[in-house]
């Protein structure tokens, strides 16, 4: 895939010491993508596009982006519009706060919470096939149906505190957020890298997101405020 200028596109998965990494570079490359596994912050500036994958828990992952230096990278990259996707714990860090074995700060990108799934009597963490539900249109779920069944695992979930961040809706005996967008900034709570064509599909689309990133915006300060 090649971006506006002809040349193709570098895709940086972020390494922070934790998840799924070679799994969601391995997707990009399936799809074709030049896919990078790094922490190192010129590769990472280089990039025409970010994912933030993630397994675990939410203040450890936070230590590890801040004793790595990524969590004000990341922050400056979304300043600048670079396309970014969180996917599973990372679309939870993207967020102010979590309530996660006592509380811990996020990055703050996204203005919200993240707080445990009420799931009445259904088995935590969830893990499985679900099926999400697009509230709108987006890049992101270009010629994806509107309801779309992708795989989960998690016990916790975003709470955005704008509506019109949320972009997915799936169901565990709740109603929760799946997906979110704001500007150049996207999260889904599914792995797309465990959700066969749609999952493949999703990630084309981002990977189409970064070949023509949109023009800078306020999405940059503290919770796009």
């Amino acid at each position: 895939m090649s971006s506006a200028s002809g040349d193709a596109i570098t895709i940086a998965v972020v390494d922070y010491g934790m998840g799924n990494r070679r799994s969601v570079e391995k997707a990009l490359e399936h799809i074709g993508v030049r896919a990078v596994v790094s922490c190192n912050p010129q590769a990472l500036r280089a990039a025409d596009g970010l994912i933030v994958p993630g397994v675990g828990s939410f203040p450890r992952a936070m230590q590890n982006l801040r004793e790595r230096g990524l969590d004000q990278l990341l922050r400056e990259r979304v300043a600048a519009a670079t396309p970014l996707l969180g996917v599973c714990l990372g679309l939870q860090v993207l967020f102010e706060r979590s309530t996660e074995h006592g509380g811990a700060d996020g990055l703050g990108i996204l203005a919200g919470t993240v707080q445990a799934l009420r799931a009445t009597s259904l088995k935590l963490p969830h893990i499985g096939w679900n099926e999400v539900r697009f509230t709108h249109a987006s890049p992101l779920t270009r010629e994806l149906c509107q309801r779309c069944a992708f795989y989960h695992v998690h016990s916790f979930a975003p709470v955005p505190e704008r509506d019109e961040d949320i972009l997915g809706v799936a169901d565990y005996g709740e109603p929760f957020v799946s997906a979110v967008a704001r500007d150049s900034v996207y999260g889904v709570q599914f792995h797309p890298e465990k959700s066969s064509a749609a999952g493949l599909r999703l990630l084309a689309n981002f990977a189409s997101i970064c070949s023509h990133p949109p023009a800078l915006s306020h999405v940059g300060g503290q919770a796009g405020r």
